[in-house]
């Protein structure tokens, strides 16, 4: 969490000036960055826990930012000059998908 924090400032502060996508709200690809966020955020928090030995906390913790990181690293691919810009849009459906996923997999954990 503490990453993420000391990130922000960097990532946000560029904002201004990076190439922002010209998309909407609905469409296929929200769709994709939805269900691919919330199965990596799943499938991350079942790696914590299961394989890594960690806390239900600990094991959230990572499955909702390694989810989120990489939706904002795609985000950060995309915002480069030749790629099809930054999408405040997709990373909003990154992070509903990865707290779906956590739901899901606090739901369906025993």
């Amino acid at each position: 969490m503490r990453i993420l924090m000391l990130l922000s400032p960097l990532i946000l502060s560029g904002c201004s000036s990076m190439h922002l996508a010209q998309d909407n709200w609905s469409g296929q690809d929200k769709a994709q960055h939805f269900i691919a966020s919330a199965m990596l955020s799943a499938a991350a928090n079942e790696y914590g826990q299961r394989q890594q030995n960690w806390s239900r906390d600990r094991s959230a913790t990572f499955g909702l930012l390694f989810s989120v990181s990489l939706g904002a690293g795609k985000e950060f691919w995309d915002s480069r000059p030749g790629g099809s810009g930054w999408s405040w849009k997709d990373f909003a459906w990154d992070v509903a998908g990865a707290s779906t996923g956590y739901a899901i997999w606090q739901l369906a954990d025993h």
